[in-house]
C-alpha cells in the first residue's frame, strides 16, 4: 500500500501501531525515546485507513497482528522482537547511525 510506504519515509525511525495503550507499542517507543529518538508514531486505530494498512503490514510481516511494526530509514525492520534482538545484539544503533537517526 501507498500510504505505508509513504508514512514510513518521513522520518528516520517511523512506528505503526494499534493504539498507544498497546504494552508492547509502549515498550517500542519508550526504547527509541530513551535512545533520544524522536519517532514518528502512526496509531492505526486513529487514522480512517488504518485498517487498509494493518492488513498491508501483516501481508508484509507475514503476521497477524503485524503492530508495532517498526521502520528504519525507510526499510522495515520488523516487530518488537526483532527490534529487540537487533538492541539486545548491539545492532540497533549502528543501524539507526546509518539511516540518520543517531549521530553519536
Amino acid at each position: 500500500m501507498e500510504r505505508v510506504t509513504r508514512l514510513s519515509s518521513e522520518k528516520a525511525v517511523v512506528i505503526f501501531t494499534p493504539s498507544n495503550d498497546c504494552p508492547m507499542s509502549h515498550t517500542v517507543t519508550t526504547l527509541f525515546s530513551g535512545l533520544g529518538l524522536g519517532a514518528a508514531v502512526h496509531e492505526l486505530n486513529k487514522d480512517p485507513r488504518g485498517r487498509d494498512m494493518e492488513r498491508d503490514l501483516a501481508r508484509r510481516l507475514s503476521r497477524n497482528p503485524p503492530v508495532p511494526a517498526v521502520f528504519i530509514g525507510g526499510k522495515l525492520v520488523g516487530s518488537i522482537d526483532r527490534v529487540m534482538s537487533l538492541h539486545l545484539g548491539g545492532k540497533l544503533v549502528p543501524m539507526l547511525k546509518v539511516a540518520g537517526a543517531m549521530w553519536l
